[in-house]
C-alpha cells in the first residue's frame, strides 16, 4: 500500500496538493508563525536531505504531467515520524488533509527506495 497525505478537494487545476505542498504555500504567502515557519525549514531540509525530489532526477515528471503526484512507499517508515507536524500546522490554518492508501494508484512515472510519482487513475 502506498501512502499519501492531500487536500481533500482538488485546486483550480483539478490537483490534490500534498501535504509539503500546502504548508509550503502557507509558509510562501508569510501565514505561519515564527515557530510553524521554524518547524518547516527544519523539517523540509530533512527531507530534502533524506530522500531524493524526484524533480531533480527528471525536471520533467511535474512539469509535463500537472496532475503527477508522490506517494511514499510503506517501507519508507522514517520519513512519516514528522508528519504529525505538518498536519498540526495544517489544522491549526483549518486547512484539510487526509491521508490515502492504495496499492495501486495509478501509472508510474518514477520510482524511488522512498517514492513513487503517478498520474492518478
Amino acid at each position: 500500500m502506498y501512502i499519501r497525505y492531500q487536500s481533500p478537494t482538488p485546486d483550480h487545476r483539478g490537483r490534490h496538493i500534498g501535504i509539503f505542498g500546502l504548508v509550503n504555500q502557507l509558509g510562501h504567502r508569510g501565514l505561519l508563525t515564527p515557530e510553524e515557519e521554524a518547524f518547516r525549514r527544519e523539517n523540509n531540509a530533512w527531507y530534502d536531505a533524506t530522500y531524493t525530489n524526484p524533480s531533480h532526477v527528471d525536471p520533467t515528471v511535474y512539469a509535463d504531467n500537472l496532475l503527477a503526484a508522490a506517494w511514499f512507499k510503506p517501507t519508507a517508515t522514517h520519513l512519516f515520524d514528522r508528519i504529525p507536524g505538518y498536519l498540526t500546522i495544517l489544522a491549526a490554518h483549518a486547512i484539510p488533509c487526509t491521508r490515502h492508501t492504495s496499492p495501486n494508484p495509478g501509472q508510474i512515472l518514477y520510482e524511488d527506495p522512498h517514492q513513487i510519482v503517478v498520474i492518478p487513475h
